[in-house]
This record gives C-alpha cells, structure tokens and sequence, in this order.
C-alpha cells in the first residue's frame, strides 16, 4: 500500500484499511487521527488479589522450615504488588498436607489485617508469620502452603487513621524501591534472612525445562 511513515497510516481511508488489515490497525489509524478507541475496560486493571502457593519438594515437619517457606512466599506476593504500584491491608496463609496416602491430614488458612495499607515487605512477612503461628500443628507432614494478599489500594491514594496504634515505618517506600533495583539489576542479591540459605522444602526442579534462552549455561551447543 505504499505506507511507510506514520503520517502517511494517518491519512490512510478507512474502509481500506479495514479490508487490509485487523480491527487493531483500524484502531491505530483512528487513534492517529484523534478518535480514542481505548475504552476504560480495555485497559489492564490492577489484581485484585496476589497468591503465592507452592508445593514442597519433599514434606516438610518443623516449623522452622515452613517458617522459611512462607517468608519466601511472602516476599514473592510482595514483590508483585510492587509491580502494580499498590498497597495491601489482608495478608492470608494457608498450609496443607498431602491428600493421598495413610498420613494424618490437616489443611487451613488464617488471616491478618493491617490497619493501614502497607507494601513493606517487613510488614507482610511480620504478619504473615503470625498467622502461621496460629495454623502450626505438631504431627504433620505438611506438603503445600500459600501466601494470599488482598484488599488492595493504589500508593499514595489512602488515608491512614491518626488514632491508630499502628503506623508505616519511616521511609519504607524508599527501602523496598532500592531493594528491587538491586534485585532487578542482577549485580546481586537482596533477601531476609528468615528465608534461609538452605530450602529442602522447595519444589523439586530436576523436571523443569531447559532455559535455553535465559540462562547462559543452559545454551544449547552445536558440535
């Protein structure tokens, strides 16, 4: 058709484009032309809740471990509900045994709200670690937990209670934001430390596919 700049798609008839392309070239010719196309539904709306459920590479039965495990789910939930720029004020756990076999079976979730909306993951993992207390039992041999965060609000839009006895902590934005540059810029590593070096309890990897395109020594080699 002899299109090669974007003035030219803008002056482009309509009807033609239509039978040439699909609606999205339409849209962009429109768009172009001043026409918004874009309805409020079409745009991506943010998560209304982030889980983060794992099942254990080999059953877990001390505390201590599932402690880590929860430590590090919940750090991952609250690294994406920094990638949507929001706030949380429900953080739930869930833990599980397996559902097969002749083992004892247990399975449960609990819930803790905070009276203002945080995404510092100090926070998160300080209130996710108490509802754990509250779901551990002896005497099992747990195979799956969860962290499930919820209630969510946009950065910077909510309004905190002057009477309550919880407040967020000063410069907290700032730390978590610095964190996840560094994470981000894979010159090193950040993580807390309750979620331990040495994880028996994560999933067992040996099935996992190749990375051939992301990981330099798993490229694949011609001889």
């Amino acid at each position: 058709m002899g299109i090669s700049t974007a003035l030219q798609l803008a002056d482009s008839n309509i009807s033609t484009i239509r039978k040439s392309f699909d609606v999205i070239v339409e849209r962009t010719v429109r768009e172009l032309n001043g026409e918004s196309c874009l309805a409020l539904e079409d745009a991506p709306a943010s998560k209304q809740q982030i889980v983060v459920s794992r099942s254990f590479g080999e059953r877990v039965t001390c505390i201590e471990d599932l402690q880590q495990a929860i430590v590090t789910y919940a750090t991952r939930a609250t690294e994406k509900l920094h990638e949507q720029g929001s706030k949380c004020r429900h953080i739930s756990v869930s833990v599980a045994t397996g559902r097969y076999g002749n083992e004892p079976q247990y399975a449960n979730a609990a819930s803790m709200t905070c009276e203002y909306p945080t995404s510092d993951t100090r926070d998160i993992i300080g209130f996710a670690l108490r509802a754990l207390e509250s779901l551990w039992r002896d005497g099992y041999r747990y195979a799956k937990a969860g962290v499930t965060l919820g209630d969510f609000y946009q950065s910077g839009v909510a309004q905190l209670d002057m009477f309550s006895q919880q407040l967020p902590r000063a410069n907290a934005d700032a730390l978590m934001s610095a964190v996840d540059r560094i994470n981000r810029s894979g010159l090193g590593k950040v993580w807390f430390a309750g979620q331990g070096t040495e994880n028996a309890w994560q999933m067992k990897r040996g099935m996992l596919s190749p990375r051939y395109t992301t990981c330099l020594s798993e490229i694949l080699t011609v001889k």
